[in-house]
């Protein structure tokens, strides 16, 4: 493949408002801030890569101010000037800096997209190469869609009949303490054949589990990260006292985490989100063992602006991830979104990869200009 050399990179920090702000345990999100991130090639080519650290630390200890003083005052130095002749070298490139991966994995995407772009390929079609035959893109991923917390359950019904009614197969709803089981048997009454998961984000200990074990009665696809968001021990301990998969999310940072869950039964399916493992060349390691082990796997999102979906999906098309998907259509969450064309819901709840090469859409300069005024004055704190 043809190699590429990086002559310039470019941070902006950008806020975009929600259609519907998303609470969660973690509380309320009213709008998307992250930065894109624009790598520019000798040739010309820029490739566009999305840090969607958040601006608090709330799931990950980054936050975009921590992320912007990292990628500016460490990575971009790092990279810049560097002729690359596979993708996969800014991890090695980037070792160097511990931790950080919200940062590393905004990078290195925008590297991916260049490189796919300097070599007339789609990203997905490049992120296939590097697996073994028969991993080949299917050219569309299948989704669900995520439901915060709500106020009441009429009001969590009517979102839910909203998104059914746009033809979504799987739900995902917010659970905490206190907002669980009430949740799963009201909705799985109303709801007897759509896919239902749950997700706690760490929310509960595993002295709950004998509350939680309840859930097994409501025929669920999985609870997402029910434990500490750093553990792997107490979640093997938590799984076999519940029927119901457990869902590894912050656990899992890299593919040696994987590895060691695997080994001590902590994990029944696994939601990669390429954010918080750092990338795409960790996520290809991370893809091949769940191959090795035949691990129900699916992607993860951050409630991405178009940079970072279009990425995602691309991921989510390859044949070994075996479970919808946390990449909605555009306008379940921004109107408009940085980038044409928008991702729209096709039948049996599927998203298509944009037809275009590297990541398939094309950010709108006028609108990244319009969401970097936004931040400017949404934020409550100078970035480094």
């Amino acid at each position: 493949m043809k190699s590429i050399s990086i002559k310039d990179i470019k941070l902006y920090p950008i806020a975009l408002p929600l259609v519907e702000p998303l609470r969660t345990s973690f509380g309320m999100e009213p709008y998307k801030g992250a930065i894109a991130i624009e790598v520019v090639t000798e040739n010309g080519i820029s490739g566009w890569g999305e840090c969607s650290a958040a601006p608090d630390p709330g799931y990950t200890g980054e936050t975009m101010g921590t992320a912007h003083h990292i990628l500016h005052n460490y990575m971009l130095g790092l990279v810049k000037g560097k002729t690359i002749t596979d993708p996969r070298e800014i991890r090695e490139i980037l070792r160097v800096i511990r931790y950080h991966e919200h940062a590393k994995h905004g990078l290195e995407a925008a590297v991916w997209d260049a490189f796919a772009k300097a070599n007339d390929l789609r990203l997905t079609d490049l992120l296939a190469s590097y697996l073994p035959d028969g991993h080949e893109s299917r050219g569309k991923a299948t989704v669900g869609v995520s439901i915060g917390l709500q106020p009441t359950m009429d009001d969590l019904f009517a979102i839910i009949d909203k998104r059914v009614g746009q033809g979504y197969n799987r739900i995902k709803l917010k659970i905490k303490p206190g907002q669980d089981i009430d949740i799963a048997k009201a909705t799985r009454n109303r709801y007897p054949d759509t896919m239902i998961m749950l997700d706690a984000n760490s929310a509960y200990t595993l002295a709950d589990a004998d509350h939680l074990a309840q859930l097994d009665d409501y025929d669920l696809l999985m609870i997402e990260q029910p434990l500490s968001h750093d553990d792997i021990y107490e979640h093997s301990k938590f799984a076999k006292r519940m029927k119901t998969p457990i869902c590894l999310d912050e656990s899992i940072k890299n593919v040696n985490d994987l590895r060691l869950a695997i080994e001590v039964g902590a994990i029944g399916i696994l939601n990669l989100k390429p954010a918080r493992v750092g990338g795409f060349a960790e996520c290809l390691d991370i893809y091949n063992v769940c191959v090795e082990h035949d691990l129900p796997l699916w992607v993860g999102g951050m409630l991405e602006v178009g940079v970072g979906r279009a990425a995602n999906i691309s991921l989510a098309s390859l044949p070994a991830v075996t479970m919808p998907s946390d990449i909605s259509a555009t306008d379940r969450y921004f109107d408009p979104d940085l980038t044409e064309p928008p991702f729209v819901l096709g039948e049996e709840s599927t998203l298509a990869v944009a037809d275009g090469i590297g990541i398939g859409v094309e950010v709108q300069r006028d609108r990244l200009e319009e969401a970097v005024a936004t931040w400017e004055k949404e934020k409550s704190y100078q970035l480094g």
